[in-house]
């Protein structure tokens, strides 16, 4: 089975959301790299194809602090929500927005915004769990792989926060949400990063 038919069109949704380069480009790029997302960003970005250069020079350093403590006051979160203006900061719509990506983080307990920001090792633990799994179940080796895969990606879905369904309407991903308020604002909107503190968790 070719690398090409591994190439789901999340992926390349998800490559262009992250480059601004379009769709024929971020599949190539995907393909040439094995569907590794870092290495299709650098390809992207080393071919020019890439926009995402000229979307860094508008900065998203302004925004605020979303919070939520739940009402047992054992669960609190921050989180940094970003954009371009203080005046898009300062809306009611990005201040909403900040404060329910606290109460989802809250609810779903993610470990990172994003794919690319958990710890290889945790992924490398996780991979080798699906390996075994996968043998224990007695799969041919030519399918195997692509199982280990889809577990992968499944658990990124559960675990990263943009790829999460948005716990007040599951029909969308937190990503999507954010590009929903991004559109209406008309500014660049990104998570910088978030704490989450349970009691009892460390």
């Amino acid at each position: 089975m070719s690398e090409t038919t591994m190439i789901s069109a999340k992926d390349v949704k998800q490559l262009r959301d992250m480059t601004s380069a379009g769709m024929m480009d971020c599949k190539k790029a995907l393909e040439e790299t094995g569907g590794d997302m870092e290495k299709a960003v650098d390809l992207l970005r080393a071919k020019g194809a890439a926009k995402a250069a000229k979307r860094a020079e508008k900065s998203a350093n302004e925004g605020v602090i979303g919070s939520y403590i739940h009402f047992d006051n054992k669960t609190a979160v921050i989180v940094e929500v970003n954009c371009e203006t203080d005046f898009v900061a300062n809306t009611d719509d990005f201040k909403g927005l900040a404060r329910d990506l606290a109460m989802h983080i809250a609810s779903t307990a993610p470990l990172s915004v994003s794919a690319d920001q958990i710890d290889p090792a945790v992924i490398d633990r996780e991979r080798a769990v699906y390996v075994e799994q996968v043998k224990e179940e007695g799969k041919p080796e030519h399918i195997a792989e692509k199982i280990v895969e889809g577990k992968l990606n499944k658990f990124f879905k559960e675990n990263t926060l943009l790829a999460q369904p948005f716990v007040k309407d599951p029909d969308k991903t937190v990503e999507e949400l954010i590009t929903e308020v991004s559109s209406k604002t008309g500014e660049k909107i990104e998570v910088a990063r978030f704490s989450r503190m349970k009691v009892g968790e460390k």
